[in-house]
C-alpha cells in the first residue's frame, strides 16, 4: 500500500515568480541579452534599453568633441601665451643683455638687474604684454612679475607723472589687482621669500600712487596681506624684513586721502582686524597703531561694518567681533596716548563700542567671570585686558561731559534738541552695554553713571556753567521722547505701541524701518534711565526725596548734596507714575498679547542685546537645549526679555508707591486702574482665575519639589547667590543643562499663568491698582474655597471632625478607628509654662495640614486640664498665646528682636550666636551637630510662619507688631519672578530705619559727608557683633559678645571707601544687615507663612496692609458695626420684641462716649488685639459676645478672650458701669475676677 497516494491525480499547479522561462532546452541569440519573458513588456523593456544605448553614444562623442576644443583651445592659448611670454622676453634680453647673471630660483638666464625702462610709453607697453600671458602656477612667471615691478618702480620714480583719465590708471588698477593675488598664494607657492618683499613693495607704490584704484580692490588687499600675516611665524618667511613690509603695506591704503577712504578702512577694520592674535603675528601692534586714524576707522566702522550683516557680525561667531573690537579699543588708546585717564570717550568711540560689544555682551560676561576657570582662560589675554579698559571710573563717570542738555521750551533749540537726543542714544546704549557685559560690576558702573553729569546749555546753546545730574540728563531725555509722551497721554494705546510690526503695519517702505530703529534708540533711553532711578532709589533718603531739584536750572540750594540734586522733582515723578503704570497694566494685562517666540534672535543690533535672564551664566549648553530655549521677548520692542522688563518696570513702580505709602504725595485715588476693570465681576473673576492657576500648580508639584532647596544646601548657601558649580567638568555640565531645562519650564508656566489669570498677574505683582477692600476681600474668598477644597465642604471645625470620622469608619492595624490617627494629630495636650515648645513639638510634622481645625486642651501647672469654651475660643487662646510666648524679645536667644519703635523682625544673630556656642563645646564647624543645631532653630522660624499663616487663614487677629522692611519680603513672595523665598525682596536705605535708627543716621551722614570720606578708614567689611551666653561654674550664666568681620564684596578688606564708592558701600552695608545677615532665618519663617497660605495671596499687599491683615485695622472704631455684629447671651439674650436688655443699652451709650484709646483699650481686653477687623466686625472670628455674669454691680466686668466674650455684670447705672468697666480694662481683669 503507498502511503502517499492521496487519491487525487490531478497535476498540482506550478507557480513561477521569477518571470523567467521554464524551459532548461531553450537557448539565446549570441551577442543579445534574451528578453526577460514573452508578451509586450519584454518588447517595451528591450526598446527602452537600446535608447539608453543610442544616448550614452550620443553623449559619449559630444564630450570627446568638447574635450577636443577644450583641448584645442589650451594649446592654441598656450602658444599664443609662449609666443607673447617669448616676445616679453625679447625685450627684457635687449634691454639688459650687458647684465646678465643666472637666477638661482629656475628664473629666464637673460634676467640681470632690473633697470628703469627708457619711458613710461615703452613701460606701458611691456606692462599691457605682461597681464596678457603672466599665470599663477608657472614659476617663470613669479620671477618675471618681481623683475617688472622693480623696474616700473625705477621708471615711475623717474618719471612720475601720470594722466589721471589716460589708459595708466586702469592697467595699474589691473597690475595691482595680479599682483594681490599672487600674493594671496604666496605662503604656499612662492619660491622665494624675496619675491613677498617685492610684491608687498609694489602693492605700497601702487597705492601711494593709484589709490582710488587700489581702494576698490581692499577686500582682496587686506585678504592677501592676513594671508601672509598668519604666515609671519612660520619658519619659510623671514621674520624680521617681511614684518616691516606688511605693517607698511598695511597702513599704505589707508594714508591716502580720497572719497574711497572710508571704504579702504572699512575692509581694513573687516578683514585685518579680524585676525586673532595680530600682536602675537606682528610681534607688536603699537607702530600700526601709529599709521592708523582711529576716527576715520570709528566712522568707517559705524557707516560701512556695523550696518551690515557680515558673518562676523553674527552671534554666531563672535571670535572675530572681539578681535575687532579689542583693536578699536587698543587704537584709542594709542591714539589718546598717556592721558587716556583724564579724558572721556568721544561719541563716536562710544557708538561703536556699543555697536561692537553689545551683541557679545553675554559671551563676554561669561568668559570674563565664568563659573568655571577654563571658561575664564578662553577669553585671550589681549582681549581681556582691552575689554576691562572700558570699565573705568573717571571715563564713566565722564561719559557725558561731552553731551550737552539744551533747554526744551524755546523753538531755537530744535537743532540742539535733536543733537542732545543723538547724544543721548548714544550714550544709553554704551551703558547699557557695559551693564550687560561686566554684571559683576554693575553697582559700580551705575554709581559711576549716577555720578556723571553733563554741561547745561542756556536756550541759545550758551553755556549756563552748570552741571546737570546723569539721572536727570536722562530723564530729560526720556521724557521728550516720543514712546513716553505716548505712552502717558494714551493709556489704552499702549498695546498698540508694543506690539510687533505696529510701524510697519501702518507705514511702508524706508520711513517704517526708519521709525522703528528710532524707537528703539528711545527705549534704549528709557531703559537705562530706569536703570539709573531705581539705583538713585535705593539710596536716596526721604527728606532728599521731597526736597528734590528742578529738572532744568541750576539748583538754589548750593550746600544740596549730590544726591538731593539727582532726585526728581514730585511733579516730576507723578509724570513717571503714569508712564509706569500705563507700561505695567499693558505689561500684564495683555501678556499673551505680547509674548513671541518668532523673534528673530540673531539680529545683532536689537535693543535685547543690553539684557539678559540668568541663563546666560548657564552657557554653553548642548545645542538641541539651545535651539529649544525660546526666551519670552517684548517683539514690539525689538525682542526686550519680557521678564527682564517686566521686572525692572515693576520694581521702580513699587518704589515709588513705597514712598507714597510712608508718606503721601500722590492725589487719593492716583494709583487706582479701575476704570479699565469690569469692577463689578471683578472678584468672580479672579477667583476663577486662580481656580486655573491651583490646577496648572497641581500638574507641576512634582516638578516644584525636585527644585526646591534642600535645607542642607540653603545653609551652605548663606545667602551667596552666585555659588559655582563643583565637580568634574562634565558634571558640572550636566548640572548646568539640568538647571537651564528647570528654568525653561518655570518659564513656560509662567507664560501659560500668565494667559489664563491676567487679573491674577495684576494683583500679584502691582497690586495698589485694585482697591485694598477689594483686595481683602479677594483674599477671604481664596481662603474660604481652599477651605471648602481641603474639607470638602465641612467648615465649621466640628462638622469637619465628624466628617473625618463617618469618612474612615473601620478599624486601622492598631485596633483603633482610622479616624482617630487624623483627628489625634490635630489634637495636642498644651501646658501653659511652656506653650511654644508643646505646639512645636504636636504640631511641627503637620505641615500645611495646620490648616485644618485643631482642637487644644489647656494643661495647668498642676498637670489638671482646663476648662474651656471651646467653638474656635480656646484655639484662639492658642494660637494668642503661642504667639506672646514666641515673639517676646526680652531673651538673649529670642527669636524675634525689636527695633526703636517696638517692631520685631527676625533675631539676625541667632544663629551665628548658636554656632558660637557650640565652638566653644568643641564642636568643628559644619560637622552634623552643628548642622541639626541650626535645622532646629530653622524648623522654629519655619513654624512661627505657620502659626502666623494660621492666624491669617482663620481670620483671626492677633496684637503683634512686625517691622516694615520684614513685612515688605512677605509682600514680595508671591512675584512673578520668585518662589517661596525672599528673592524679590531689594534692600535700601530707607528700611535701615526701621531696623537700626542709630544705624541710618550714621550711613545718613556718611553719605552726606563734605569732606573727604577716607578720613574715617573704611573699607568694605561690616562686622558682627554676637552675644554668646556661658555658664558659670557656680550655675549663673555670662554673656560674652563675639566679633566677626565679613567681606562686603570680593578682598573687601583690601578695598577702601571713597567718596566715589561710599553709595555702594552704603548699600551693600544695606543689603548685608536686611538681607545676607537674617536670610536663612526669613526663609524659613516665609516658607513656614506660604505652607499655610499662599504666597500669591500676600503678594496682593504692601507692608503696611499686611500688618492690618495680622493685627487689624488702627483706625476709628466704628461703635455702629460693632453693635450690629454683637452676639448676645444668657439674660442680654434679645427678646421677642429684638429689644437689647437695659444694661446693653448703658453699655453701648458707655462705649459710644468713650475715646477711641478708650474703646481701642475695650477691644483689646475682650478680643486680645486693639484693632478691629478688616472688613468690619462681621468679619471677627468668633463673635464679639456679651453675656451677664451676675447681678452683683460691685463686681468687675471680665473676659474669655479666645471665645471674645465679655462677661458683664448687670450694672443698673450708667455711671457705675464706666467706672468698673475702665477700671477693668486697664487693670486687665481677667478669669479669676470673673
Amino acid at each position: 500500500m503507498f502511503q502517499s497516494f492521496t487519491g487525487n491525480a490531478r497535476r498540482p499547479r506550478q507557480v513561477n515568480l521569477s518571470n523567467r522561462s521554464t524551459n532548461s532546452l531553450s537557448a539565446h541569440a549570441s551577442g543579445r541579452h534574451a528578453p526577460v519573458g514573452p508578451g509586450p513588456q519584454a518588447t517595451l523593456a528591450l526598446a527602452q534599453q537600446e535608447r539608453r544605448q543610442r544616448q550614452l553614444d550620443r553623449e559619449r562623442l559630444n564630450a570627446s568633441r568638447i574635450l577636443q576644443r577644450t583641448w584645442r583651445g589650451y594649446r592654441v592659448r598656450k602658444a599664443t601665451k609662449d609666443s607673447w611670454r617669448a616676445e616679453w622676453d625679447s625685450v627684457e634680453r635687449d634691454r639688459g643683455s650687458d647684465d646678465i647673471s643666472g637666477s638661482d630660483m629656475g628664473a629666464p638666464v637673460w634676467m640681470g638687474t632690473p633697470r628703469p625702462y627708457t619711458n613710461p610709453t615703452d613701460c606701458l607697453s611691456q606692462l599691457r604684454k605682461l597681464l596678457r600671458f603672466i599665470w599663477i602656477k608657472d614659476r617663470d612667471d613669479w620671477a618675471r612679475l618681481s623683475y617688472f615691478a622693480k623696474s616700473f618702480q625705477m621708471t615711475l620714480e623717474e618719471a612720475p607723472v601720470l594722466q589721471p583719465d589716460g589708459e595708466w590708471p586702469l592697467t595699474l588698477g589691473r597690475f595691482g589687482g595680479v599682483a594681490l593675488k599672487f600674493l594671496a598664494t604666496a605662503p604656499s607657492s612662492i619660491p622665494s621669500v624675496s619675491l613677498v618683499n617685492d610684491l608687498l613693495q609694489l602693492i605700497t607704490f601702487l597705492s601711494a600712487l593709484i589709490p582710488k584704484q587700489m581702494t576698490r580692490q581692499a577686500e582682496q588687499y587686506y585678504s592677501s596681506l592676513a594671508a601672509i600675516t598668519l604666515k609671519l611665524q612660520s619658519s619659510s618667511l623671514n621674520i624680521s624684513q617681511t614684518r616691516d613690509m606688511v605693517v607698511k603695506s598695511v597702513v599704505a591704503l589707508l594714508q591716502p586721502i580720497t572719497s574711497e577712504t572710508l571704504d579702504a578702512y572699512g575692509w581694513f577694520g573687516r578683514v585685518f582686524l579680524t585676525i586673532p592674535s595680530l600682536d602675537h603675528h606682528l610681534g607688536g601692534i603699537s607702530d600700526l597703531a601709529t599709521g592708523v586714524n582711529y576716527k576715520l576707522l570709528a566712522s568707517a566702522i559705524d557707516s560701512h561694518i556695523l550696518p551690515s550683516a557680515d558673518s562676523f557680525l553674527q552671534p554666531t561667531d563672535v571670535d572675530k567681533r572681539l578681535w575687532l573690537l579689542s583693536y578699536f579699543i587698543f587704537f584709542h588708546r594709542h591714539a589718546q596716548g598717556d592721558g587716556i585717564v583724564k579724558q572721556a570717550p568721544e561719541t563716536l568711540f562710544v557708538k561703536v563700542v556699543s555697536g561692537l560689544l553689545s551683541p557679545a555682551a553675554g559671551d563676554i560676561s561669561r568668559l570674563l567671570g565664568g563659573e568655571e576657570q577654563t571658561q575664564s582662560r578662553l577669553l585671550p589675554l589681549f582681549v581681556r585686558s582691552q575689554l576691562l579698559t572700558l570699565v573705568d571710573q573717571h571715563s564713566i563717570t565722564h561719559l557725558l561731559s561731552q553731551a550737552a542738555s539744551s533747554q526744551f521750551p524755546s523753538s531755537k533749540t530744535s537743532h540742539l534738541q535733536l543733537q542732545a537726543s543723538d547724544d543721548a542714544k548714544a550714550l544709553a546704549a554704551y551703558a547699557l552695554t557695559l551693564l550687560r557685559a561686566f554684571p559683576k560690576r554693575g553697582d559700580e558702573i551705575r554709581m559711576w553713571l549716577y555720578l556723571g553729569s553733563a554741561m547745561e546749555t542756556g536756550v541759545y546753546g550758551d553755556s549756563t556753567s552748570g552741571r546737570l545730574p546723569a539721572i536727570k540728563y536722562f530723564w530729560n531725555a526720556s521724557r521728550s521722547t516720543k514712546v513716553f509722551q505716548n505712552i502717558v497721554q494714551n493709556s489704552r494705546d499702549v498695546l498698540a505701541l508694543l506690539q510687533p510690526g505696529s510701524l510697519l503695519n501702518s507705514q511702508s517702505g524706508n520711513r517704517a524701518v526708519q521709525q522703528s530703529s528710532d524707537q528703539d534708540q528711545e527705549w534704549t533711553i528709557i531703559l537705562l534711565f530706569l536703570e539709573l532711578y531705581t539705583f538713585l532709589l535705593k539710596v536716596l533718603d526721604d527728606e532728599e526725596f521731597f526736597s528734590a531739584t528742578p529738572s532744568l536750572g541750576r539748583t538754589t540750594n548750593l550746600s544740596a548734596s549730590w544726591t538731593q540734586e539727582s532726585a526728581l522733582p514730585l511733579d516730576d515723578v507723578r509724570n513717571l507714575t503714569l508712564f509706569l503704570k500705563n507700561l505695567a497694566f499693558t505689561l500684564y494685562w495683555n501678556a499673551a498679547d505680547l509674548t513671541s517666540t518668532n523673534v528673530d534672535t540673531t539680529d545683532p543690533s536689537g535693543i535685547r542685546n543690553y539684557f539678559s535672564t540668568r541663563a546666560t551664566k548657564l552657557e554653553p549648553v548642548s545645542s538641541s537645549l539651545k535651539s529649544k530655549s525660546n526666551t519670552s521677548t517684548l517683539v514690539g520692542v525689538t525682542g526686550i526679555p519680557l521678564d527682564y522688563f517686566k521686572g525692572l518696570v515693576t520694581g521702580l513702580l513699587r518704589m515709588v508707591h513705597e514712598r507714597d505709602s510712608r508718606r503721601k504725595f500722590l492725589p487719593d485715588g492716583h494709583w487706582l486702574m479701575v476704570d479699565r476693570f469690569d469692577m463689578e465681576g471683578f472678584i468672580p473673576t479672579v477667583v476663577a482665575e486662580e481656580e486655573n492657576r491651583l490646577q496648572l500648580q497641581d500638574d507641576d508639584d512634582d516638578d516644584d519639589k525636585d527644585n526646591d532647596e534642600s535645607p542642607d544646601e540653603t545653609m551652605e548657601d548663606d545667602f551667596d547667590h552666585s555659588r559655582g558649580l563643583i565637580g568634574t567638568g562634565r558634571a558640572q555640565q550636566l548640572r548646568r543643562i539640568e538647571e537651564l531645562r528647570r528654568r525653561q519650564q518655570q518659564v513656560a508656566r509662567r507664560k501659560e499663568l500668565e494667559a489664563v489669570a491676567p487679573r491674577l498677574e495684576i494683583l500679584r505683582n502691582i497690586p495698589f491698582f485694585i482697591p485694598f477692600a477689594t483686595r481683602v476681600q479677594i483674599f477671604r474668598e481664596f481662603i474660604f474655597r481652599d477651605q471648602v477644597q481641603r474639607r470638602r465642604g465641612y467648615i465649621d471645625p466640628d462638622s469637619w471632625r465628624l466628617s473625618v470620622a463617618q469618612s474612615l469608619m473601620g478599624f486601622g492595624e492598631d485596633g483603633r478607628p482610622m479616624g482617630h490617627d487624623i483627628l489625634n494629630k490635630h489634637h495636642a495636650n498644651i501646658r501653659r509654662e511652656s506653650l511654644f515648645q508643646d505646639a512645636f513639638e504636636h504640631f511641627y510634622d503637620l505641615g500645611d495640614g495646620l490648616k485644618e481645625p485643631i482642637q487644644i486642651s489647656f494643661i495647668d501647672k498642676f498637670g489638671t486640664p482646663e476648662a474651656g469654651i471651646d467653638g474656635g475660643g480656646v484655639t484662639k487662646e492658642f494660637l494668642t498665646s503661642v504667639i506672646n510666648d514666641a515673639f517676646n524679645p526680652s531673651g538673649t536667644s529670642s527669636l524675634f528682636i525689636e527695633n526703636d519703635q517696638h517692631l520685631l523682625y527676625p533675631n539676625p544673630t541667632i544663629i551665628e550666636q548658636r554656632k558660637a556656642e557650640l565652638r566653644r563645646e568643641g564642636v568643628p564647624d559644619r560637622s552634623p551637630i552643628m548642622n541639626a543645631e541650626v535645622k532646629e532653630i530653622l524648623k522654629r522660624y519655619e513654624f512661627l510662619g505657620r502659626i502666623i499663616g494660621k492666624c491669617l487663614y482663620e481670620g483671626i487677629l492677633v496684637d503683634v507688631s512686625f517691622a516694615g522692611f520684614f513685612l515688605l519680603k512677605w509682600a514680595l513672595t508671591g512675584g512673578t519672578s520668585s518662589a517661596r523665598k525672599e528673592s524679590s525682596y531689594r534692600a535700601n536705605l530707607n528700611d535701615v530705619r526701621d531696623l537700626d535708627e542709630s544705624l541710618y543716621q550714621g550711613l545718613l551722614q556718611l553719605k552726606n559727608y563734605s569732606g573727604d570720606v577716607e578720613d574715617f578708614a573704611l573699607n568694605f567689611t561690616v562686622t558682627d557683633t554676637i552675644a554668646v551666653p556661658i555658664k558659670r561654674p557656680d550655675g549663673t550664666t555670662e554673656t560674652i559678645t563675639e566679633s566677626m568681620t565679613k567681606d562686603l564684596k570680593p578682598h573687601g578688606s583690601e578695598i577702601p571707601v571713597t567718596n566715589q564708592n561710599r553709595l555702594v558701600y552704603i548699600s551693600y552695608i544695606a543689603r548685608h544687615r536686611l538681607q545676607a545677615q537674617p536670610y536663612l532665618q526669613t526663609n524659613a519663617f516665609l516658607q513656614g507663612l506660604g505652607t499655610i497660605v499662599q504666597p500669591s495671596w500676600l503678594s496682593m499687599f504692601n507692608q503696611s496692609e499686611l500688618q492690618t491683615l495680622v493685627g487689624g485695622d488702627a483706625g476709628e472704631i466704628d461703635v455702629a458695626d460693632l453693635r450690629r455684629n454683637t452676639v448676645y447671651s444668657g439674660a442680654y439674650v434679645l427678646g421677642d420684641d429684638n429689644q437689647e436688655h437695659p444694661t446693653i443699652k448703658l453699655f453701648w451709650e458707655v462705649l459710644q462716649s468713650m475715646t477711641n484709646a478708650e474703646r481701642q483699650k475695650l477691644l483689646k481686653f475682650v478680643t486680645s488685639t486693639p484693632r478691629a477687623p478688616l472688613l468690619g466686625f462681621s468679619h471677627l472670628n468668633p463673635r464679639f459676645s456679651i453675656r451677664d455674669s451676675s447681678t452683683d454691680e460691685e463686681r468687675l466686668p471680665s473676659t474669655s478672650t479666645c471665645a471674645n466674650l465679655l462677661k458683664l455684670p448687670r450694672y443698673t447705672r450708667r455711671d457705675t458701669l464706666r467706672e468698673k468697666l475702665m477700671y477693668a480694662i486697664n487693670a486687665g481683669a481677667g478669669f479669676d475676677l470673673s
